[in-house]
Parts: structure tokens; sequence; C-alpha cells
């Protein structure tokens, strides 16, 4: 049987991202292995990666633990990782393999290059954009465009790195896949499921209740939201933010700090993110930095209006106005503005609120898992 490996820094991107190509490599006919960190850097819960392990070994999928650091100043690390896959490619002779993330993409291409092993690599977002700091362009440009020379097929998942890749970089095949394909079709709650799923989360029934979904980290900003939110002084606005991350110890001091506690609230990494949006009045993404999200297309699958920022992606997703609000990423007054803008409209303009959630309801059935399956699926028979 064919062999394939599916590479990425962390396991966290392999359970979020990744299991809907596992399972296509396999009605294919391939047999695949994965490689990532399981032990580090993870954005999910130890216990949720223990649950992936299994799920995979269920699946007859081969797992390596690669020591890969996330940060790309620890140099030594990612050394290590590099002979690690380099001795896994040679070990198996992979058909090719399929990486991710930057780090995992830069080490994959230069063991493939020196194992001769087809490399597909899908960048979920670069971090070199239109605004995005000149250190990103002086670091990450210069490798991304060096290591497309060893790229067998690059895969873009936005309009804005789709162009750009054309035109400046050199791999062997460009390609345009929109995001990773989601689940359009999920079982809506029942009204009391619905209540019974606020009172779990100490939510009032006739509260607003925007929620947001992503890592803590500087990058996902949601300490502009905090303070938007914080501004707005509403009683009947509350925020429920899931996730982990570096940064969620310091924004819950200054929610205590601030006396926001009953508003606002930290729920942890969620299994029930769909039933959550589902209660949800509004999805915020206050990102400085997105490729495609995932988050935000689940969002607009529940037929939420969003408020987002205006960023590479996400104005793939959202036209300003029509599914929600688009604003600049660092701007508390944009964010409490916007919040201010679909509350009102909620209770004034019921219709033209619902008219929000249904047009992202409808847009986003583009970017769904049957669509994007078959576009992967001819990727991969290709090589």
């Amino acid at each position: 049987m064919k062999r394939v490996l599916m590479l990425a820094s962390v396991a966290s991107m392999i359970d979020q991202f990744n299991m809907p190509n596992i399972a296509l490599l396999q009605k294919l006919g391939y047999e695949v292995d994965v490689a990532c960190n399981f032990i580090e850097g993870n954005t999910c819960s130890d216990a949720r990666v223990a649950e992936l392990k299994q799920k995979l070994q269920d699946m007859h999928v081969h797992c390596y633990q690669i020591d890969f650091a996330r940060n790309i100043k620890h140099m030594g690390q990612n050394m290590k990782a590099l002979w690690q896959v380099e001795a896994l490619m040679k070990q198996n002779t992979y058909e090719f393999c399929h990486c991710h993330s930057p780090i995992g993409g830069v080490v994959a291409r230069i063991a493939g290059h020196r194992t001769r092993t087809k490399v597909i690599y899908t960048a979920h977002g670069f971090h070199f954009y239109q605004g995005a700091p000149v250190m990103n362009w002086l670091v990450y440009y210069p490798v991304e465009k060096m290591l497309s020379r060893w790229t067998d097929v690059l895969i873009t998942i936005n309009h804005e790195d789709y162009k750009l890749a054309k035109k400046k970089f050199k791999m062997k095949k460009l390609t345009y896949v929109p995001g990773i394909g989601i689940d359009t079709q999920r079982e809506g709650l029942s009204q009391k499921e619905k209540e019974e799923k606020r009172k779990e989360l100490g939510i009032p029934q006739a509260a607003f209740l925007i929620t947001n979904a992503a890592e803590f980290t500087p990058n996902k900003n949601q300490k502009t939201v905090i303070e938007a939110i914080e501004q707005l002084h509403n009683p009947n606005i509350y925020f429920v933010m899931c996730g982990i991350g570096e940064k969620k110890a310091e924004l819950e001091q200054y929610v205590k700090e601030h006396g926001l506690e009953e508003h606002i609230r930290f729920v942890g990494f969620r299994n029930d993110l769909h039933e959550i949006l589902q209660i949800s009045d509004c999805f915020v993404l206050s990102s400085f930095r997105e490729g495609l999200s995932v988050a935000l297309m689940e969002a607009m699958a529940e037929g939420l209006p969003v408020v987002c920022s205006r960023i590479r992606g996400n104005v793939d997703l959202i036209k300003d106005g029509k599914g929600g609000i688009l604003v600049s990423p660092g701007n508390k007054e944009d964010y409490e503005a916007a919040f201010r803008k679909l509350y009102e409209m909620k209770h004034k303009e019921l219709t033209d609120f619902q008219r929000m959630g249904q047009i992202n309801a409808e847009n986003v059935k583009s970017f769904g898992r049957s669509a994007v399956e078959r576009l992967m699926e001819n990727v991969y028979i290709a090589e």
C-alpha cells in the first residue's frame, strides 16, 4: 500500500485542520502516518490530544512524535525536528508529505529536498501580508520564497496569499483551496436546549451574547474586545471566550481588576462550540492576522452576524454591512460602535439583524466540507 505523511508542528493543527484530509487519503487507498509535536505547544488541552491520538490509532494511523518548537528562535530544537523528519522520510519512503504551519513547512520541505520526497504545503496564512510588520517581511518572506522552489504543490487558503505566491514564488504548482472545509449542516438545538445551555454558562436568557473562540495570544487581540465591552456600560451585553493560551491569565486578571467578571466569561477549551454559537447573538474575531478562520466560518454557518477585523482572510468571508461589520483590528472604539449597532439593530430592526446572519449562512456554503474535499482529492490524485 502506498504511504503518505501528514505533518504539522503541533497536534492541535492535525486535530483542528487535518482529520478530513487523513480520512480522504485513506479513502483514496493510502496508508497515512502523522508526525507532529503531541507534547508541547498545542492550543487544546492534554486530554484532547490524548483523544486525538486514540482516534488516530483507531483509524490505523501511525503517530510519530517530532520535537518541533513553535518559536522560530528555538533553532536547536527545530534542527532536532529536521533530523527526526528526515530520518522518518528515509525510513518509510513516502509517496508525498502534506505539511502545515510555517515551521512544519520549512522542516518538511528541507527534509523532502534531501530525501527526494514530494511535498505539498498548505499555507494557513503567510506571516507576511499587507500591513504586516516589516520584520515579518524580512524574516519570513525570503524563507518562503526560497523554499517555494522545493515545493511540489503550494496550497493557499485566501486570495491575497494566492496572488502574492503566483507573482513572487517558484513552486511547481499553485492552487487555491478555500480553507479546510466545515460542516454547514449541523443539527440545531431546540429552544429548551438553548435555554439550558445559557443557564449552564450563567448567561441570562434575555442577554445579548457575544462569543469569541480563539487561542489567547497577542495576535488574537481579545483585550481590545474586552475594553470595548467595558466602555459600552451595557448590563445586557455578555461576552464569552472559548479557548486556552498564554494570555489567558493576564486577561482574566484585567477582567477581575475592572469588575467585569459578571459579564465577561472565560469558558476554556470547548467541544461544544457549535452549541455555544447557537445561543449567541453575535460572533467577534479580533485577530491582527488570519489565514482563513475556521471559527469565523463556523459562526457564519450557524447564522450569526459577526464583528471582525478588516484583514486578509476575513475580507474573503465578510462583506462590510452585509454579513457583519469590519473594523480596524486594534481600535476599541470601532468594536464598541459595532457592538452597539448590532445590539440596537436586534432590538429595533430585527429583520435586518436576522438577514445579516442569513447572508452568512448562505455565503459560507461554498466553503463547506464537500466542496473542499473535491478540491483536495484533485490535489492528491495529481500527485
